[in-house]
Formats: structure tokens, sequence, C-alpha cells
């Protein structure tokens, strides 16, 4: 929340413990993802580009955590979401690495905001 405080403040708003126009929601979530690289450990001649398949294969499987924020911005008389800004991301092991990537992608999130009317 600190990281979208900061950018609302940045374009103008400001923080208010009642009779708020602009209402804020922000969920996070992580998943798995998994990658699949399989190596042939049997070329004829050495290492090269060749369309032998068949013999033993290795296959290494890659799990990493994928997180996503998606914060909604909403009209607190009427509830009616205004603005969705989602953002995704490889999760590190290392929380001061989370932390940084999350006030950049908050501040990427909050880049074109708010929207340009349509004329």
């Amino acid at each position: 929340m600190d990281a979208i405080n900061i950018q609302l403040g940045e374009k103008g708003l400001r923080l208010v413990t009642s009779g708020a126009d602009l209402g804020v929601s922000a969920n996070t979530a992580t998943h798995e993802q998994h990658t699949l690289t399989s190596f042939y450990d049997t070329f004829p001649g050495g290492w090269g580009w060749r369309h032998r398949w068949g013999g033993p294969v290795t296959t290494y499987v890659d799990t990493y955590e994928v997180g996503t924020l998606v914060v909604d911005l909403f009209d607190t008389s009427t509830k009616q979401v205004v603005w969705r800004g989602v953002a995704s991301d490889t999760v590190s092991d290392n929380p001061e690495k989370n932390e940084k990537h999350l006030y950049d992608a908050v501040a990427k999130m909050f880049k074109d905001f708010p929207p340009k009317a349509h004329t």
C-alpha cells in the first residue's frame, strides 16, 4: 500500500481517513510456473544440430514463483471500478529485491495515470 500511496500522492491525490471520493483495493496472488528443458544425451560425432530423435533424454524442471498485483480504484459513491492496474513478475527469495521490484512495478503501473479523456 505504501508504493500505491506514493504514486497516488505524486498524481496529486491525498490520503484521507473519511469522506474519500476514490477508494483503493489492492490484491496480490502468487502461483508456480514451470519450464521444461530437455537435453538429448547422445549426438553422434559430438555436439551439433541434428534431427536425431531417440536415445536418452534428460529433462529438467525449473519451478519459480510468479506474483501478480491487481490495483482497483473505485468511485466510493457508486462502488464502480474506474481504473485497474495489473503488474506481474517473478518473485525472488530476497525480500529486499521483491520490495524494489514492487515499487518499480507500481511506478510503471501508474505511469499513465490518470487516463486521458477521449474526445
